[in-house]
């Protein structure tokens, strides 16, 4: 097989949370741009509608559905499956992107805002990859997993720094261990389950860091924060044969950061 056909998702349908901006959106170009059939969910049903659009002027095979993986009573996952199953048929590739942060002091820090963190950034990850491997990877005995953690999830905060985020280091680090042992799990169903660490990109999600983003340059080997291509191509090593053999893993993307 040439390297060439190794990253090629011709065929393949990929589901995305959190595809409407940011990370997400990058990802959904970038496996849209590889051939995929690219389905993406966000909570703004008008988001998503303009984002598949936009896929589509892209000349990317796109469908989308407004869902909130935050509500469990509403039973989001099933629907949102239920959705991609209606216009695709299958999904070959989940790209966990969906989540959410808290900032507020460990010693003030709410329960509700703890909650809402560790249920949308692990319990729906979770339930997510359970219902798409039930369904279509297992029997299928195939599949690509892509759980979006964070450097967080490797360390705590500098004191002194104004950011407060205790809840959100806690799902990400639980967040790359699920993705551990879910691979140590379905490995045996040919099912490859691994987690892309970013450092800090310029997102909504990140919005509050802009104050600290020179400090964290200075910190960063590479001199740079994220940018609007960065995470792509690990995106599309992680959801093609060229990972075929790699499992288990928990990759940075952040200019070095996380290791000095």
């Amino acid at each position: 097989m040439s390297v060439k056909q190794l990253f090629d998702l011709n065929g393949k349908v990929a589901l995305i949370t959190g595809g409407t901006k940011g990370l997400g959106l990058q990802m959904a170009e970038a496996l849209g741009e590889m051939g995929a059939k690219v389905f993406i969910s966000a909570r703004n049903a008008a988001e998503v509608d303009e984002v598949v659009a936009q896929l589509g002027q892209q000349g990317i095979e796109a469908g989308g559905s407004a869902c909130d993986l935050g509500k469990p009573e509403s039973d989001p996952v099933k629907s949102l499956v239920d959705a991609v199953e209606a216009k695709f048929g299958t999904i070959d590739i989940l790209v966990n992107n969906a989540g959410t942060t808290w900032g507020q002091p460990a010693a003030e820090h709410s329960y509700e805002g703890w909650n809402k963190v560790m249920y949308l950034n692990v319990d729906a990850c979770f339930l997510m990859a359970q219902e798409v491997a039930r369904r279509f990877m297992i029997p299928r005995q195939s599949g690509k997993i892509i759980n979006i953690a964070s450097i967080a999830g490797f360390k705590g905060n500098r004191p002194n720094t104004g950011i407060h985020t205790v809840a959100y280091n806690t799902s990400k680090a639980a967040a790359i261990n699920l993705t551990r042992a879910l691979a140590g799990e379905w490995g045996p169903y040919n099912i490859n389950v691994n987690a892309i660490c970013p450092g800090y990109f310029p997102t909504k999600l990140s919005k509050g860091l802009e104050k600290v983003s020179e400090h964290i340059k200075q910190g960063t080997p590479l001199g740079r924060v994220g940018g609007e291509e960065d995470i792509k191509g690990l995106a599309v090593f992680f959801a093609s044969e060229a990972s075929r053999h790699v499992t288990g893993q928990a990759v940075a993307v952040d200019g070095g950061n996380s290791v000095v």
